[in-house]
């Protein structure tokens, strides 16, 4: 299994991006997937994960109205659109997969690399 994340970059604050996780050896389409971000001196956070089927997306508080999960299928790609980013979204962005939808994180099977994501005032 290989999860490759891409999409980091510097922006403005008010700025969006858009991470995409490119799987092999597993389908999103019938995988908990979630993103994950560490930020210097900080813990992993999970910020967004949809579950297997597609029907339960769930978001952090510090991120809810502001990154939108999706995936297609077809590219077997799952992907993070972080809109309105603040200075408090930098950090180091990865994807990973879970067998467990709750708690997502106990149930990690594979990760991505990281990707940075630095966004300046």
């Amino acid at each position: 299994v290989q999860l490759q994340a891409s999409g980091g970059g510097l922006v403005q604050a008010g700025g969006s991006l858009r991470l995409s996780c490119a799987a092999s050896g597993l389908s999103v389409s019938n995988s908990h997937m979630g993103w994950f971000r560490q930020a210097p001196g900080k813990e992993h956070e999970l910020v967004a994960a949809i579950n297997w089927s597609g029907a339960t997306i769930w978001y952090a508080d510090s991120v809810k109205g502001r990154f939108f999960v999706s995936r297609d299928d077809a590219k077997n790609i799952f992907s993070l659109l972080m809109t309105d980013l603040k200075p408090e979204d930098t950090a180091v962005y990865t994807c990973a997969q879970s067998s467990t939808w709750q708690p997502f994180i106990r149930g990690i099977e594979s990760w991505g690399q990281g990707t940075q994501v630095t966004v300046s005032e």
